[in-house]
């Protein structure tokens, strides 16, 4: 590790030089590749310097604790040796975490799409719960939410709902939610008070620049239809719905919330790109899993990921068996806690091999 930490520290400080070459500073797009790739190491290089002054403290503080013959005074030092140590391996778990190489769509935007599954009515209720709890999730973070598609039903819930999301680091945050997500509660609508378990899944799809995916437009058949809503009130009077099948692939996206045929086909050309390039992704995790387990879970639409259990306000992500017990509190948007602990989880396993 620390002969890797070398090499960057050295290439951090040759490119502190090359900001200072006159060369560089009047070609401001060079200028600017140097800059970017200094701050992207700055950390880490901060880190390692700190990591090794601890070292040189606490080396200093063992010949002392050696030669130091007053037993109150050895005390004290021998103290301050154990705080040392223990920052030493903080900092130390803090470069092995640096060090990690980052998924490179970690910063991209994402399409969510969010489907009722087992539980008919009562699943259609916890898809839109969810929503709105993600919805919530990314307001506090700042990030933009755009609605693409939905299916409403008569009660407020969602058959299906498709929305993006865009802001700094969404897929790093969001990307553990792929998967059937549990229910367990009363509904309203039970008499006898009866815990019904019903099902959502949740898909995360990294968004796509248009020259990551090539579609062949031969390669596409495209539908319009009339859109409609809630209760079958037509939204509009118009065939503005678009719904296209990739033949290669049979992949079919639809869209209709948008009042324009070209709207809805812009939008559905960006889902189907983004599940072309998950499917890739999908294809090339395969083969990692082969040399060695995934880091949570396979990101699966059919695995069981998280159970929402009502009656005891307790929440439980199966991947990592961490449980909280203010399920309200999450349904608001707060669960950051609950993504720092996979993300947490997935270092730990990408640094144990």
């Amino acid at each position: 590790m620390e002969k890797r930490l070398d090499e960057i520290e050295k290439r951090y400080e040759e490119l502190n030089r090359m900001l200072c070459d006159s060369e560089v500073i009047s070609d401001q797009a060079r200028y600017r590749e140097i800059a970017k790739e200094r701050s992207d190491i700055e950390e880490i290089v901060t880190t390692y310097r700190n990591y090794r002054k601890i070292g040189r403290d606490l080396e200093e503080s063992r010949m002392m604790v050696k030669q130091e013959e007053d037993r109150e005074l050895r005390d004290f030092i021998a103290s301050e040796i154990a705080e040392m140590e223990k920052k030493l391996e903080g900092e130390k778990e803090k470069l092995m975490f640096m060090l990690i190489p980052k998924d490179p769509n970690d910063e991209k935007d994402i399409i969510m799409e969010i489907r009722a599954g087992a539980g008919g009515e009562e699943a259609a209720l916890f898809a839109g719960e969810l929503f709105r709890m993600y919805g919530k999730y990314a307001e506090k973070r700042h990030w933009k939410v755009e609605l693409w598609s939905s299916n409403e039903t008569g009660l407020g819930g969602y058959k299906e709902v498709v929305f993006s999301i865009a802001g700094k680091g969404v897929y790093s945050r969001l990307k553990y939610e792929s998967g059937v997500h549990r229910v367990q509660r009363v509904p309203a609508t039970e008499a006898s008070g009866r815990i019904h378990t019903s099902t959502v899944t949740v898909a995360v799809l990294v968004e796509p620049e248009e020259v990551e995916i090539q579609i062949n437009p031969n390669d596409l058949r495209i539908d319009t239809y009339r859109s409609s809503g809630a209760g079958g009130q037509h939204v509009n009077k118009t065939d503005s719905a678009v719904r296209i099948t990739h033949l290669p692939t049979n992949i079919v996206v639809a869209c209709q919330d948008e009042r324009s045929q070209h709207q809805n086909r812009e939008k559905a050309m960006r889902i189907l790109r983004a599940k072309l390039l998950e499917q890739q992704q999908i294809s090339q995790e395969k083969e990692i899993a082969l040399a060695r387990k995934l880091q949570v879970g396979s990101g699966d639409r059919s695995e069981k990921i998280r159970t929402y259990n009502f009656p005891q306000s307790r929440i439980t992500d199966h991947r990592i068996g961490f449980t909280l017990h203010n399920l309200e509190f999450v349904l608001e948007g707060e669960i950051d806690e609950l993504l720092d602990a996979l993300a947490s989880y997935s270092k730990q396993t990408a640094i144990q091999g």
